[in-house]
């Protein structure tokens, strides 16, 4: 919080505080209405003028819905997010804008001179972490309005806000106890020392010196910090200031990095225990292995127990049922291998006993929820491509599918005799649905983006089965161009996932967009080949060791297929990819036997040896290569795409970003290089701040931009 600065001459001042009740934030709220859509064709600036809904909560007494949409600013090159506050039904929608009180100090001092301090707030601040407080009467909120994040409180219109932690360099996430007695939050915590640190006399030194793994991870290097969690008891006429670790010393993060959130960390329902998620390891044993546990700390005793000891995979994401007697979570069998199995596991807190309530499900489980009665639990899970809301009947472990349809839902929350979800597909952005848990129909209650959607031509997105070169049945997405006409010729384009154990569901991706490449007239041709989930362990572990076997056989099936419709050119085909699909990329052009006119990698493998000894998370190559190319084990770096280049000969096109450090910029670089001396028309586009992903407004234009001019100069204007 921020101190009022007087000051003082002969001992005697007078502290004049005023206020300002008008709202600081005075930004016009987004209207999609007024986005420009010419002939009903997307655009890129288009597709970066969509809201992005997040953090949906239900209030306690499920009557109300809150959630925030994030504008991207294309002009500014930055983000909005707004507040809204609906029925549960989507009726009464309410932007909330929290009315922070502009405060200054007016100090005047007697004698010849007169000065006047003012103490101006921040205007511009971000709000995230939005949620009701358990009574209800509140929305809680993190804002860096005071400089660094900290918590807030406010009435469900905006007004009254009150600022509830002043913690030194701010919190990263909290969490209230049921009671509300006690509070929870993440901050981070010093531990180590940095090279300017020990070496006092040399204070502008700039290095790192490292003696352990996991120094960077996926896009920043280690700042000396962890993430810990913090209780302190919670008084809401009363700033918080300090609070108990209860990770003390601890070299460990919680949530896990470097995507976990605080559906990681979660309180006991009588408010006594606090259950979170830990990997506790650190360098190099960190880097090999996945096996986190869920521990649990009680707040009366100050200990700390094991709740999941001896399981070796991750597990992760708790959460109790209503009545506290038993734990739910979701867990993976195996160390080190990230595309595990992800289980539905339930503990009793009494006897101990953990049943494994998915052991005949052949399908993943995600985001867990209990029901209000504690009889059963709801959850997410991918079966052919599409993500659908399963719920499980307790004891007795019945499990029944409530929705189907082509999308993907992402999220599932009770309320009352309903389920509020969000949802999303490969022709709209995530929405929020109202589910009727019994048939699963559904109804969109959100509609942020609808105005928008409304003056889109969309493309048809067909489901085929496939026939592989094994003989098996591969579902694949065809989306053709809006106002498709079968009676001409489209280039196509191959899409190759990443993952490898991703899977091609009705995702909507802001760079590998398939209405994007559908509205620039190509047919995309999108194979859940094997490695992605959704079709069982079988198909998905059919790609560990395996990475240019069969599952590339399987894309050229794909291509194949559709080559021979009379309404593709097929002159003219591309692939594109990404990650693992950039791989893929990698590896087709030296082994596609002229199918392809053009190609384009984004942030591939290019040489796997360097690939080994440059990553981070050391568990995944060592899975899916099956250990150090020293080892040479089983042949497996054989099919690393350095080692085709002598056959590259079709144009490529080569994205990467300077901040990827699960995949190394260099390995772009090197497939450029490599593609420039061997004289093939090439290109090198290159982001220096983003990372495996591209995630500012205007440089995601600028990729949708050079991904359809390379393509357009190669696929339809010639290869001249």
């Amino acid at each position: 919080m921020k101190k009022h600065l007087a000051i003082i001459v002969s001992g005697l001042a007078i502290i004049a505080g005023c206020t300002d009740k008008n709202k600081t934030d005075m930004r016009p709220a987004f209207n999609p209405e007024k986005v420009q859509v010419e002939n009903g064709i997307l655009t890129p600036e288009i597709l970066w003028s969509f809201g992005r809904i997040g953090n949906v909560k239900i209030s306690p007494d499920h009557k109300k819905i809150l959630y925030t949409v994030t504008w991207p600013d294309i002009e500014k090159n930055s983000f909005n997010t707004d507040l809204f506050v609906s029925n549960i039904d989507g009726t009464d929608k309410k932007r909330i804008v929290p009315s922070f009180k502009r405060t200054w100090t007016l100090s005047i001092s007697f004698g010849i001179k007169r000065k006047v301090s003012v103490d101006r707030e921040k205007e511009n601040f971000s709000i995230s972490d939005v949620n009701w407080r358990p009574d209800g009467k509140k929305i809680t909120f993190i804002s860096n309005k005071p400089g660094s994040k900290q918590l807030f409180e406010m009435l469900p219109d905006g007004k009254e806000v009150v600022q509830i932690t002043d913690i030194p360099d701010g919190i990263k996430g909290y969490k209230y106890a049921p009671n509300m007695e006690h509070l929870l939050f993440v901050r981070d915590v010093k531990l180590d020392e940095t090279p300017a640190e020990k070496y006092s006399d040399l204070p502008k030194i700039n290095a790192r010196i490292e003696e352990d793994l996991m120094y960077r991870h996926w896009d920043h290097w280690h700042d000396y910090k962890y993430s810990h969690i913090f209780v302190t008891s919670y008084k809401p006429d009363k700033l918080i200031t300090d609070a108990t670790d209860i990770m003390e010393g601890e070299r460990y993060d919680t949530p896990l990095q470097p995507f976990g959130g605080m559906e990681q960390i979660t309180w006991t329902p009588d408010s006594r225990k606090i259950a979170y998620t830990c990997k506790k390891m650190s360098g190099k044993e960190y880097a090999l292995s996945t096996n986190s546990d869920i521990y649990l700390y009680d707040i009366d005793t100050k200990t700390t127990k094991n709740l999941t000891e001896g399981m070796p995979g991750y597990d992760k994401n708790p959460v109790f049922s209503p009545d506290g007697l038993r734990m739910a979570w979701e867990s993976m069998p195996r160390d080190g291998y990230e595309a595990d199995k992800n289980r539905l596991m339930i503990k009793d807190l009494e006897t101990g006993r953990v049943i494994d309530y998915t052991a005949n499900l052949d399908q993943d489980i995600h985001n867990p929820v209990w029901n209000l009665m504690g009889d059963a639990l709801f959850f997410i899970s991918n079966r052919h491509a599409t993500e659908d809301i399963y719920r499980i009947n307790l004891p007795g472990g019945d499990i029944h599918k409530i929705t189907e349809g082509v999308h993907n839902y992402t999220s599932v929350i009770p309320a009352g005799g309903q389920l509020i979800a969000t949802r999303t597909s490969m022709s709209m952005p995530t929405e929020i649905f109202a589910v009727n848990p019994i048939d699963g129909t559904a109804a969109n209650i959100s509609k942020v983006n609808q105005p928008i959607l409304n003056k889109l031509t969309m493309g048809e997105v067909e489901k085929r089965w496939i026939t592989t070169t094994d003989n098996k049945k591969m579902l694949t997405w065809i989306i053709y161009p809006p106002n498709f006409d079968p009676g001409k010729k489209y280039p196509a384009l191959l899409y190759c996932q990443g993952g490898p154990q991703s899977s091609v569901s009705q995702f909507w991706s802001y760079r590998w967009n398939f209405q994007m490449m559908a509205a620039n007239d190509y047919i995309v041709v999108a194979p859940n080949r094997r490695g992605l989930p959704g079709f069982g362990r079988e198909w998905t572990e059919q790609i560990s060791g395996d990475y240019g076997g069969q599952n590339l056989q399987d894309y050229l099936s794909a291509i194949d297929t559709l080559a021979k419709e009379p309404f593709v050119d097929e002159e003219n085909l591309g692939a594109v990819g990404a990650s693992y699909g950039g791989y893929s990329v990698y590896w087709l052009a030296g082994n596609h036997d002229n199918r392809f006119n053009a190609f384009i990698s984004h942030c591939g493998v290019f040489n796997q040896d360097m690939m080994y000894t440059t990553t981070e998370e050391m568990f995944f190559v060592n899975w899916d290569l099956g250990g150090p190319y020293w080892e040479k084990p089983d042949k497996r770096y054989n099919f690393s795409p350095h080692l085709f280049v002598d056959k590259w000969d079709t144009p490529m096109l080569v994205i990467h970003g300077g901040k990827d450090f699960r995949i190394p910029y260099t390995q772009g670089m090197a497939a450029f290089n490599a593609a420039q001396l061997r004289g093939i028309p090439s290109k090198f586009l290159f982001f220096p701040e983003e990372n495996h992903w591209v995630l500012s407004p205007q440089n995601g234009i600028l990729w949708q931009r050079e991904f359809f001019g390379w393509l357009d100069k190669w696929l339809k204007e010639g290869k001249s």
